[in-house]
């Protein structure tokens, strides 16, 4: 590498380090972006990209076997788990391509190597040929995070899975255990129980997707349980015994502990930030259960430094890294930034039925002060969903009673995860119920459940 001074260094080359390498890029910034695995992170690789495409085999495999209720006729229905997996992998490939592609178009010098701070503006490079040191005038720490293993839950590859193996199964589950039913889990379990495996799913909270709004994991669970899953809530893996083929869970509730065998366990019980061995404390960087300390402009208090991402703590989501990514290169290159509102970045997870949200719950905006209004609008009382054979699904919005502030919207259902940009739209707008009401959707779409929840917050509902 001949020049090894850059306006921006960034480590890790995820949803949040790539795009603030290409944005800071545009801008005129010399950048170089430094990788220890893949470019594209766990996002691209072995996270959100990847398990879409398994899902998509899945919810393909599904219609396939629901062809009669279309007037179609399918024979001999199956499955090749191995050409799944394979495929999943290849857009995996596909999409690290083209983040090469973009880093070469933009001129930005990407290193694949172990990052180091060493100091103000320096980052030591370790690669395959060596050590080296870059200076940054800005260095932005991306590092992403990695699942967390819990003592005797860790993963092993064989009989216990985290993402990664649970990504590049080397057999089918029969009997299958998922401990987590956050967005990960019960992506994995919705996948596993549709391919055919007997799923149980195991809750330390309440209820399942226990971040979502009561009345959508309410409605999720009596599909998943449809479906054919058990959901076991307000329960705890205290351990697991392993040997030839099979894993012995502990499992305690109220009512004491009860076994049950399987012959997989996936584990996913959240995620712990990257933040070992990047030099971060020396440099006063502050550190909080795994994560960086950040302000809103994603500053760490160290001049110079930023953070963005998983390793910046929640919400743990792609997006939010790529916005964050995009603040702060325009931030480094002096242009005004716009911090970002955690209330109004969506959340989504891709199970069957698919559910996503943006803003406050009903419970959340309750415990805020909040009178509320709230509209519900129920999947069977659209006419496309009907035809598409989707007539499951719930859209819940919320309202302040006083403004008419969109406080938050819940959905569960078919392309539920598609249409709940509407509302994060509406949230970044400050959109009243009015603004809402008076807007037409056309016809026929799903968003016209959108709409219909808006009008029934306030008693005007049309189609139920």
């Amino acid at each position: 590498m001949s020049d090894k001074s850059f306006d921006l260094v960034v480590i890790g080359a995820g949803p949040g380090g790539y795009v603030a390498a290409i944005r800071a890029a545009q801008l005129g910034l010399s950048v170089a972006c430094i990788e220890r695995e893949n470019l594209g992170g766990i996002c691209l690789n072995w996270g959100c990209i990847p398990t879409k495409a398994l899902l998509r085999s899945a919810e393909i495999y599904h219609q396939m076997e629901r062809a009669k209720d279309y007037g179609l006729s399918a024979d001999k229905i199956g499955f090749d788990l191995d050409a799944i997996v394979q495929r999943s992998r290849g857009v995996a490939k596909q999409m690290n391509g083209g983040i090469k592609g973009l880093f070469k178009k933009n001129k930005i010098t990407s290193i694949m190597g172990e990052a180091k701070l060493a100091g103000k503006g320096q980052v030591i490079v370790t690669t395959d040929k060596g050590t080296e040191t870059l200076t940054g005038k800005n260095i932005i720490v991306a590092t992403g995070a990695r699942a967390r293993e819990l003592p005797g839950l860790e993963a092993d590859g064989d009989l216990v899975w985290a993402y990664r193996q649970a990504l590049v199964p080397t057999r089918m589950p029969k009997k299958l255990l998922v401990i987590g039913s956050g967005a990960i889990g019960i992506e994995f379990a919705s996948f596993y129980n549709t391919l055919g495996a007997d799923t149980t799913v195991v809750e330390v909270m309440d209820r399942v997707l226990p971040v979502e709004d009561k009345d959508i994991s309410t409605f999720a669970k009596k599909q998943f349980v449809k479906q054919g899953m058990k959901i076991l809530e307000k329960t705890t893996v205290k351990k697991l015994d392993r040997s030839a083929g099979k894993v012995v869970a502990h499992l305690e509730d109220a009512k004491g502990t009860t076994t049950q065998e399987f012959d997989t366990v996936i584990s996913a019980v959240g995620i712990v930030g990257n933040v070992e061995n990047l030099g971060l404390e020396e440099l006063g960087v502050k550190i909080d259960r795994t994560h960086i300390v950040t302000d809103e402009y994603c500053r760490t208090g160290v001049d110079g430094v930023f953070a963005i991402g998983d390793v910046a703590g929640a919400p743990w989501l792609a997006h939010k890294a790529s916005h964050e990514g995009v603040m702060v290169a325009e931030l480094v290159a002096g242009l005004k930034a716009h911090a970002i509102k955690p209330n109004s970045i969506a959340g989504c997870t891709y199970c069957h039925p698919q559910v996503a949200s943006v803003g406050l719950t009903e419970a959340k905006a309750k415990e805020a002060g909040y009178k509320v209004k709230v509209g519900k609008f129920p999947f069977i009382g659209n006419g496309k969903a009907v035809a598409m054979g989707e007539a499951e699904g719930l859209v819940k919005t919320v309202f302040d009673e006083v403004t008419g502030e969109l406080l938050g919207a819940h959905m569960v259902g078919a392309e539920v995860t598609e249409m709940i940009q509407g509302y994060v739209i509406g949230r970044q707008l400050e959109t009243t119920e009015e603004d809402l009401m008076q807007t037409v959707f056309p016809h026929p779409t799903m968003s016209e459940m959108m709409h219909e929840s808006v009008l029934d917050a306030y008693g005007r509902a049309l189609h139920i």
